[in-house]
């Protein structure tokens, strides 16, 4: 798993330097972090209408979409997805009310 996420990142690195109209991620890129909040918003929504159908097949359509649009969203501030897999792994074994608290403290 860690490797495609590597691999994805990759890519949408790359894709800051494409040209817009050949690339739809240079294009959200170009229009710039509203349009890839905008997105990351619509594909949020469109997660939880998945979820709350309790459609399998679209859960995970959706939630791969909200995933890669929150990549773009990380590539796009110069965030490697080693920092939100360390901040993943900083939280692992801790129940919710300790990471909360320990969020407060910072």
């Amino acid at each position: 798993m860690r490797d495609t996420l590597h691999k994805l990142m990759a890519v949408l690195n790359e894709r800051k330097t494409a040209d817009a109209d050949s690339s739809y991620v240079a294009s959200l890129y170009a229009a710039g972090t509203d349009k890839i909040l905008k997105k990351l918003g619509e594909e949020a929504t469109e997660t939880v209408i998945a979820g709350k159908a309790g459609d399998r097949e679209q859960i995970i359509y959706e939630t791969a979409d909200l995933w890669f649009h929150s990549m773009v969203l990380l590539a796009h501030n110069d965030i490697d997805i080693d920092a939100l897999l360390t901040e993943l792994d900083r939280r692992f074994g801790l129940s919710g009310h300790e990471e909360k608290a320990s969020r407060s403290k910072k």
